[in-house]
């Protein structure tokens, strides 16, 4: 697998190698090791979650505070989504900024979310099932998020506001000043 910073430290993409043939394809999605060398980081993954979406679903900004925080690897199992992540790290040389990628079941992409960020996705396409790792069990009390269409983040989801399907709990989260200036 080849693994690739992104602008936001320590954010990574994933890209693994893919072994096709006439019966299918393989490929490894994660190995510990190799991410421990590579990225100098030790995470241990301890629940898996899934979700299935139709096109337009977003969801987020999400993210747990405190000593509930999570570290996420995030893939497409099927679909297509706009994966988005900030840096909401106080001290970080990147915070307040966005990292976007498209994730989709062709190049089967994934990306490393640290600590310390807020992640949301945008579904692209119908009946997509998408999937993250977390180093960090869920808390609701701990459970916290960003509104969408925040100016200050300032995030092109690459869909007018009104073609997007989002939760009454996502639609009522705070703005980043609120949470961090």
């Amino acid at each position: 697998m080849t693994i690739t910073p992104t602008p936001l430290k320590d954010c990574y993409i994933i890209q693994p190698q893919i072994f096709e043939d006439e019966r299918g394809y393989f490929f490894e999605s994660f190995n510990q090791r190799d991410f421990e060398e590579q990225t100098g980081i030790r995470v241990d993954f301890v629940q898996d979650n899934q979700s299935q979406s139709s096109k337009g679903v977003l969801r987020g900004l999400h993210f747990q505070k405190g000593a509930f925080a999570q570290a996420k690897l995030v893939r497409v199992v099927k679909g297509k989504v706009l994966d988005v992540c900030v840096d909401i790290r106080k001290g970080s040389p990147t915070f307040g900024q966005h990292f976007s990628v498209v994730l989709d079941d062709i190049e089967h992409k994934q990306l490393y979310i640290p600590r310390g960020f807020a992640h949301g996705f945008l579904v692209l396409e119908n009946d997509t099932i998408f999937t993250y790792k977390c180093d960090n069990y869920y808390n609701s009390a701990s459970e916290s998020g960003i509104i969408f269409n925040d100016r200050t983040l300032n995030i092109d989801w690459g869909m007018p506001d009104s073609q997007l399907i989002i939760s009454e709990k996502d639609q009522n989260l705070p703005l980043f000043d609120t949470l961090y200036m």
